[in-house]
């Protein structure tokens, strides 16, 4: 067996160890933090190997239809962990996962990359235009999000009663105009205008692993995502309690860095390799993703519960949200990165979880 072929795969084996081990400590009942802890930790491999495989797919397909696996499957794993935490009533893990992923991605995926990058290369460059049109995209979900809750306080502030039945249809109405902008956003990033999205002409690469080969690893892998996040989601309360965490700081940043672990190793290491512009797009695509794709899912899906989940988030979450795309605006729009930009951001995120820490 040649060593040097499994070398980039062995961190994802170790890790792999900790799925077994997740069960083993759930059948002992061993304390909740460590069977959270073990869980979280057994789905960052999985994560990794369900965006290779949709990588091996789409080198198969070609650009078109890859561009379309990657944006279908490339936040897979945190539907799936928040599919969970939705069924099982936990609206505001839900809703703190979808604001932790969109910070995350904007403030600490980015900053990492641009740091990292930094490192090696004094200035590196990346396209104005597309992070542009990530970043309206995103402004577009903020207006979104901010809409039932402008509705609460005109309700509040007047004196009125606030609807659960008018607040929901808004929730449902907004969720169904933000993933049409998503599709629209596909056609327009894949199909009209794929050129500014993919700038340089490159040689095709070459896939590794069959179809066959990549179909099964993404089937496998799935499976296993959604058993260990059942069990991240069934230990999430025990061990919140334990640490005596709030429900908006877990969502916030313990379960939106778990869920994009792999993702953000992808974006950092692209860094590194001086490929800048695919590591801003790693970034802002996943953030737009979970604004326009996941959000509305998750909605849209709440409908088969028990009770419908609605888009009105803490002001401190909405808050946050516009302040890091405001920062992705500004850090955006020379198209130049340097380490101390990655540093700002980081710092920026680090400000937001403290808050949230303290948070009550």
């Amino acid at each position: 067996m040649d060593l040097r072929a499994v070398r980039p795969y062995l961190w994802a084996f170790v890790l792999a160890l900790f799925i077994p081990a997740s069960w083993v400590l759930e059948l002992v009942r061993a304390d909740g933090v460590l069977v959270f802890a073990a869980a979280g930790a057994g789905i960052i491999p999985l994560a990794w190997f369900m965006g290779l495989a949709t990588e091996e797919l789409g080198k198969h397909a070609g650009p078109g239809i890859g561009g379309l696996l990657n944006a279908t499957f490339g936040n897979a794993t945190e539907l799936i962990i928040a599919l969970f935490a939705l069924f099982s009533g936990l609206h505001e893990v839900v809703k703190a996962s979808i604001t932790g992923s969109i910070i995350g991605n904007i403030l600490l995926v980015l900053g990492l990359s641009m740091f990292a990058g930094g490192l090696r290369h004094r200035t590196q460059t990346f396209s104005r235009e597309a992070s542009g049109i990530q970043t309206s995209m995103l402004l577009l979900a903020v207006i979104g999000l901010v809409m039932p809750d402008l509705y609460i306080l005109s309700q509040e502030t007047t004196g009125g009663a606030v609807s659960p039945g008018l607040l929901r249809s808004m929730s449902l109405g907004i969720a169904g105009i933000l993933l049409a902008a998503y599709v629209l956003g596909l056609l327009f990033s894949l199909r009209t205008h794929r050129d500014i999205f993919n700038p340089v002409t490159e040689a095709a690469e070459e896939p590794h692993w069959t179809v066959r080969t990549a179909l099964i690893v993404i089937l496998v892998a799935t499976g296993f995502v959604a058993l260990q996040s059942e069990l991240l989601v069934s230990s999430l309360e025990s061990a919140r309690t334990s640490l005596g965490l709030t429900e908006l700081f877990v969502g916030v940043i313990i379960v939106a860095i778990v869920g994009n672990a792999a993702e953000h190793g992808s974006a950092v290491i692209m860094a590194f390799r001086n490929k800048m512009d695919l590591s801003v797009a790693i970034a802002t695509t996943s953030t737009t993703q979970i604004a326009l794709f996941v959000a509305p899912v998750l909605l849209f899906a709440s409908l088969l519960t028990s009770q419908v989940m609605s888009l009105d988030f803490e002001i401190f979450e909405l808050v946050s949200i516009a302040l890091s795309t405001a920062v992705l605006a500004a850090v955006a729009s020379d198209g130049r990165s340097n380490w101390y930009e990655g540093v700002l951001l980081v710092m920026v995120y680090a400000i937001i979880g403290v808050a949230f820490f303290y948070h009550p």
